[in-house]
């Protein structure tokens, strides 16, 4: 009987027990898919990520996996992920981490201060800006009037990797009253490459924020997420496309994850050079457990 070890990490956490948890289970690539598939079922957190073969050069192959199937792209798992790689694989120093995963490669840069590794940052895919979608129905999904949803800008999907519905609300209060309508959400999601909406607001709950966000996304079995680097990726790109704080450039403190008591800071970073628009997501990590999973016959 082998013993796989795994680690339990927070990410876009400022403490111990906020941001949103991540499995992090190294030697993993000789497990076959149905048993990484189980293994995210038993760790039941938004994202397992499995480590295989790799190296400092050539980068480190990874796969994520939701409690219900695997996604070639997420935020906090890379962030993540790239923690535990250089706290326990390379156990060193190391100012770049390079993942390998389905939906290409990753370069995370990590930033040190007093010689232990802070702030994360990855850099996203170029982002993709899809279908508009009609204020009346994005409210009734979100069980909203439609005079919390700000008509300045449109509601819209963007993806980095993964895509997003993007949804601008006037107010905190708006962004609080949000509701989900389960048979509303699924009808508008059937037809549409985006299957989770991440809705934010201008106002915050602490007054050194910048935005506060709510991300849902039942379709891949999380009803609301604390923390959601992809999304927040998507919504730089948003805000940075539409000038929505006045240009191009985008440099803010994003909270999340408030109404579900795992409070969460994501540093959003976005500017157009040439009619392209780079995004980069940044965060802390923290670790939290570790132990092993038993692999038998």
């Amino acid at each position: 009987m082998d013993q796989i070890p795994f680690f339990i990490v927070d990410v876009f956490a400022e403490r111990r027990y906020s941001g949103n948890q991540l499995a992090v289970v190294l030697n993993g690539e000789d497990l076959e898919d149905k048993v990484m598939q189980k293994i995210a079922c038993e760790m039941n957190y938004s994202e397992t990520t499995f480590v295989g073969r790799g190296s400092r050069e050539k980068g480190y192959d990874v796969r994520i996996f939701t409690p219900r199937t695997e996604i070639p792209f997420a935020g906090h798992p890379v962030l993540g992920t790239a923690y535990v790689i250089v706290q326990e694989i390379l156990k060193e120093k190391a100012s770049r981490v390079f993942l390998n995963l389905k939906a290409g490669r990753v370069d995370v840069e990590i930033n040190y201060r007093n010689g232990k590794a802070d702030v994360l940052w990855m850099s996203q895919p170029e982002p993709v800006f899809g279908e508009k979608i009609e204020i009346k129905t994005i409210s009734e999904v979100l069980g909203i009037d439609e005079s919390h949803v700000d008509s300045n800008f449109p509601v819209q999907e963007v993806s980095t990797g993964l895509p997003f519905i993007i949804v601008p609300l006037r107010s905190l209060e708006a962004l609080r009253r949000i509701s989900l309508s389960s048979e509303r959400y699924y009808s508008l999601v059937e037809n549409l490459e985006a299957k989770a909406i991440l809705a934010f607001s201008p106002e915050t709950y602490s007054p050194d924020r910048d935005l506060s966000v709510r991300v849902f996304a039942p379709y891949y079995g999380v009803s609301e997420d604390p923390a959601t680097g992809s999304a927040n990726g998507c919504l730089a790109a948003y805000l940075s496309k539409y000038r929505y704080l006045g240009s191009d450039h985008v440099e803010v403190r994003a909270e999340q994850g408030y109404e579900v008591e795992r409070p969460s800071l994501l540093y959003l970073r976005a500017e157009e050079k040439e009619g392209r628009i780079s995004v980069r997501v940044g965060g802390r990590v923290v670790m939290t457990a570790r132990g092993f999973l038993l692999r038998s016959d």
